[in-house]
């Protein structure tokens, strides 16, 4: 595996946004904060956040937020000032008066790389938040502690941390590097929307392999030359996607596994550039995905 000079950022890089992770020890972190004028407050239902007229994420204060939600202290901004979340279930109220939300997913790729940043984890810990609060050992009610980041089972004692599942994804080009392959989900309702290939790491199985096995479960291609892009958090459930550039050992063997995905094709630098620009007859993934930014990397070949 090699690692590529790249000029252009990865998908949804934070910049200007400090986690500040040594202070989660303080106790009275998340209330100090919240009583702090200064402190801006990211409120999350489900994966969707508020979003100001222009676009860009909407913070609020500690005192508009109302209803059963979940706090926790994401970092800190440029100023020092305080980045709290708000987390509440997407079947629950709103917690926060407001007309215009976004889904991460939706908007994510026209955030800046703060703002981007800064949704990606509100999104991913206010789910475990949310959705996480008994012991998976024991059953057992746990305990938040940390400003928002582990929890403690009451019944067993066990420490518990937000999970993140490692998966790669891949984009396949040919070997003379003109055409790129590509397939649609069964679970899509337009069949013709076509994406890269991803799938899960299993337990015991390295990056590398786990290329090579998805791959060729999903398109019947053998795959080689892979080579590291970037990386990108990935809420939907909890994953981290590592993204990857592979070239198809023999393009013939191509073909859909008939379940997972129902359709493979190979696409020429056109067509890919035709469906990039809105147009053609395939529906590409959205700007705020890293499989967007892995077909872009091919067409504009800086793969």
């Amino acid at each position: 595996m090699t690692v590529p000079d790249s000029p252009h950022a990865p998908a949804s890089t934070p910049s200007g946004f400090d986690r500040a992770a040594g202070e989660r020890a303080v106790g009275t972190l998340l209330d100090d904060a919240r009583a702090d004028a200064a402190t801006r407050v990211l409120a999350v239902h489900g994966d969707r956040a508020p979003l100001s007229g222009s676009g860009a994420l909407q913070f609020a204060a500690a005192a508009d937020v109302s209803g059963d939600v979940q706090w926790a202290f994401l970092g800190r901004d440029e100023q020092g000032a305080a980045l709290l979340l708000a987390a509440a279930a997407a079947d629950a109220p709103a917690p926060l008066a407001h007309e215009r939300w976004g889904a991460l997913r939706a908007i994510g790729g026209d955030l800046d790389g703060h703002d981007a940043g800064v949704l990606a984890a509100a999104v991913s810990l206010g789910r475990w938040l949310v959705d996480a609060p008994f012991c998976p050992a024991c059953g057992s009610a746990t305990l938040v502690h940390a400003a928002g980041w582990a929890r403690t089972c009451q019944g067993c004692a066990r420490e518990h941390f937000p999970r993140t599942d490692p998966a790669v994804i891949v984009a396949v080009a040919s070997a003379d590097g003109e055409r790129l392959l590509l397939g649609s989900n069964a679970m899509w309702a337009q069949q013709n929307r076509y994406s890269t290939f991803a799938g899960f790491v299993e337990a015991g199985e390295s990056l590398e392999s786990a290329i090579v096995r998805e791959v060729h479960e999903e398109s019947g291609v053998r795959v080689s030359a892979l080579r590291y892009r970037s990386s990108q958090a990935w809420p939907y459930p909890r994953s981290l996607m590592l993204g990857f550039h592979a070239v198809a050992e023999d393009e013939s063997t191509a073909r859909a596994d008939g379940e997972e995905i129902v359709a493979v094709r190979w696409f020429t630098r056109p067509e890919i550039g035709a469906a990039l620009a809105g147009g053609g007859d395939v529906l590409l993934p959205g700007t705020a995905s890293i499989a967007h930014r892995l077909i872009t990397d091919w067409y504009e070949e800086r793969a």
